[in-house]
């Protein structure tokens, strides 16, 4: 249940996160406006708080394994709201990132 949890914050933490940088970009380089960059502050505020939720006490740890998401989720965001079409070696290094994301946040420690 711990791992479902996780995961659950990881993905949330990416909506977040790439949607407030993603809102910024529209913003600034789509000259939509300071609305959408408020609004893409706000929302890089919450991926902040989101991420406080994880259950692990390491910063470090936490940041890092998310890094993988990050590079997953922001193909995904990428292809479902910009058109984009990612290569194989897009695909191959997303996949990396998340067997890496898996490895550390996951693996079986002993306290």
């Amino acid at each position: 249940m711990l791992v479902a949890r996780s995961v659950v914050l990881f993905v949330l933490a990416a909506l977040f996160e790439i949607g407030g940088a993603w809102l910024v970009w529209q913003g600034i380089r789509e000259h939509k406006g300071a609305v959408w960059i408020g609004l893409g502050v706000i929302a890089l505020g919450i991926y902040g708080v989101v991420a406080t939720l994880q259950s692990d006490a390491n910063f470090g740890r936490i940041l890092a394994a998310y890094g993988g998401v990050f590079v997953a989720g922001s193909l995904a965001w990428g292809m479902v709201v910009d058109g984009y079409r990612p290569d194989r070696w897009d695909v191959g290094g997303a996949v990396v990132c998340l067997i890496g994301m898996a490895i550390i946040m996951y693996a079986p420690r002993h306290s």
